[in-house]
């Protein structure tokens, strides 16, 4: 099982998705691709995500059971912890000063 959710992709990206997996809800896709397609499909969206951000997550064997990546500006980022993936948040952007 593959999951991708997108924040601010371009309409061009999401049609890509579209073509290898289900658009469940906007931004949301699922599917069950081969390693090779999955690691093609990451390859696209690397390639077209401009100012957007993307999570993949899929199924493996793993202590968890599934593993991610991330790719684009977000607040949350994998760390590994003993080999666990886990998600940290980085600290809130400061406020821009009116100097």
């Amino acid at each position: 099982m593959l999951v991708i959710v997108t924040e601010s992709v371009p309409p061009r990206l999401r049609g890509r998705l579209a073509v290898w997996l289900l658009e469940v809800r906007a931004g949301v896709y699922i599917g069950t691709p081969s390693k090779r397609l999955r690691e093609f499909i990451w390859q696209q969206i690397a390639e077209g995500i401009e100012d957007g951000n993307v999570v993949m997550a899929w199924s493996t064997n793993t202590e968890s059971g599934y593993d991610f990546v991330t790719l684009g500006k977000n607040r949350r980022v994998p760390v590994d912890f003993d080999g666990l993936r886990l998600v940290s948040f980085l600290p809130p952007d400061p406020p821009d000063s009116a100097l």
